[in-house]
């Protein structure tokens, strides 16, 4: 073994303060706690960012498609043969024309923006996030006269299943006094909830046929939604999706569409990474200066040890194990910390919710219903093995200077 049985024996006896050591071993107990805590919130942050990223890429993929190819001038007349072209192409699972417009919706005095997407229903049945996540109604009981809308847009127009609402398209009728509003009324034939604030409160789907009737684009399509096996590799199958199209048609991926929203996450992760990590350096100064305190009140006992025989490298070790071992039992303790916080993040929400009485992760502003957290094994092994780094780093220099020691200047004056 590295650490004999003496070394091991005296470093951990110089950790258990005696009444006159006790503020060396405070020092050292606030820097396990601070590590801990580093390593503990590195581990949380780290998991909820991913919990984010991996949420938003479910939920606007599984509504938007991976791709989506848009007609270079207006709608696409020939959609059909284009979505047959397209469908052939290695890798792509399936091919939906959409026909999209945004309307105001109102009820009752009540009036709210929304986007229509007309579909047709064997592409809403066949999409997970949709079809699995109906609160009220059948996608069968969509006709010509009805729409789906979300939960959250039901609840701000205060509308139930099988009530009426009409849309309003900016693009209206032409008549010999002017434009006038073009106006329909439908009726709520199903309500959905994927669980993200801005596609609950804002979509309302109807079929395919329904809207290009509305909008006005009779045999075409406003858009054609690709979804693929692999989206983490859209970049060569986009590319097969313009060659296919041909200059008639523009191609946008998910990593353009929602660029935004992605490229925030990663800032935001990398910067919460870095300041987080300041804490787990912090404690490892600590580390430092408790050793060093300790090296300074054991100086006698130091000299003692090495008259007796005990080499410079002995007393290197057990200056060295005392100093480690406050970090790797704050690692440890960190880990585990931050693994069952991590686990039962949305738990603990709910109980400080009830304990507190205010809304703590607010579905209007961060579009999701609950907190996500999503544990990444080679993150927690960089956060665990960082964190033994620096606690190895921070005992190197009073270890050093321990095992330096000359004992006839440390006894010269005993």
């Amino acid at each position: 073994m590295i650490f004999g049985t003496f070394e091991r024996m005296i470093a951990f006896r110089y950790l258990r303060a005696r009444r006159q050591e006790g503020f060396i071993s405070v020092i050292a107990g606030f820097s396990l706690l601070g590590i801990a805590l580093g390593v503990a919130t590195l581990i949380i942050v780290m998991s909820v960012m991913n919990g984010f990223r991996q949420e938003f890429l479910n939920k606007i993929l599984g509504v938007n498609g991976h791709l989506n190819v848009y007609g270079a001038s207006g709608s696409l007349g020939n959609y059909d043969v284009m979505t047959g072209k397209i469908a052939l192409l290695p890798g792509v699972v399936a091919v939906h024309p959409l026909v999209e417009g945004q309307v105001l919706v109102s009820s009752s005095g009540h009036a709210i923006g929304a986007l229509v997407r007309g579909e047709k229903l064997a592409d809403l049945k066949s999409q997970p996030l949709i079809a699995n996540h109906l609160v009220a109604g059948s996608l069968d009981a969509l006709d010509d006269e009805s729409i789906m809308i979300g939960d959250g847009l039901a609840r701000n127009m205060g509308v139930r299943l099988g009530d009426s609402l009409s849309l309003l398209s900016p693009d209206g009728n032409p008549t010999a006094f002017g434009t006038t509003p073009r106006v329909k009324t439908y009726k709520i034939a199903a309500i959905f909830n994927v669980g993200e604030y801005h596609y609950d409160g804002s979509f309302v789907f109807m079929p395919l046929a329904s809207a290009q009737l509305f909008f006005k684009v009779p045999n075409a399509a406003t858009s054609l939604e690709v979804f693929v096996k692999d989206p983490d590799n859209i970049g060569p199958i986009s590319q097969q999706v313009r060659q296919a199209t041909g200059p008639t048609a523009r191609v946008l991926d998910w990593t353009q569409s929602q660029s935004a929203y992605f490229n925030a996450i990663e800032t935001e992760r990398n910067v919460m990474f870095l300041i987080l990590t300041l804490i787990i350096v912090v404690a490892a100064f600590n580390i430092i200066s408790s050793m060093i305190m300790l090296v300074k009140d054991k100086t006698k006992d130091i000299a003692i040890l090495r008259t007796m025989g005990a080499t410079q490298g002995m007393i290197l070790r057990i200056f060295f194990l005392a100093g480690a071992s406050v970090g790797v039992v704050g690692t440890i303790l960190g880990f585990g910390l931050g693994l069952a916080f991590a686990e039962n993040i949305e738990s603990i929400r709910q109980l400080l919710q009830r304990f507190t009485g205010t809304d703590l992760f607010n579905n209007e502003i961060y579009f999701l219903s609950t907190l996500p957290a999503k544990v990444e094994p080679d993150e927690v092994i960089t956060v665990v093995a960082m964190a033994f780094a620096l606690s190895f780093l921070a005992t190197i220099y009073p270890s050093w200077r321990a095992a330096r020691l000359d004992p006839v200047e440390a006894l010269r004056y005993e």
